[in-house]
């Protein structure tokens, strides 16, 4: 089981460039970042995870 199980995770390419986007769907959150197209799926989706993660954390008052 990934980090990313628990996640919506989506990919759109723009340019030279993927965006990836994470959603928690129990709090409808999302976050995005855009990584250069070169970059694996999977790293691109653990940089995502993380800063939802963290986004996450920030909100439930956690610090960071």
């Amino acid at each position: 089981m990934s980090e990313a199980d628990n996640y919506i995770i989506e990919f759109t390419k723009v340019g030279a460039s993927i965006k990836v986007t994470a959603i928690d769907p129990k709090t409808m959150t999302e976050v995005s970042i855009v990584g250069a197209a070169q970059y694996s799926q999977e790293f691109l989706t653990r940089q995502a995870v993380k800063k939802l993660e963290y986004v996450l954390s920030k909100r439930a008052g956690k610090g960071g």
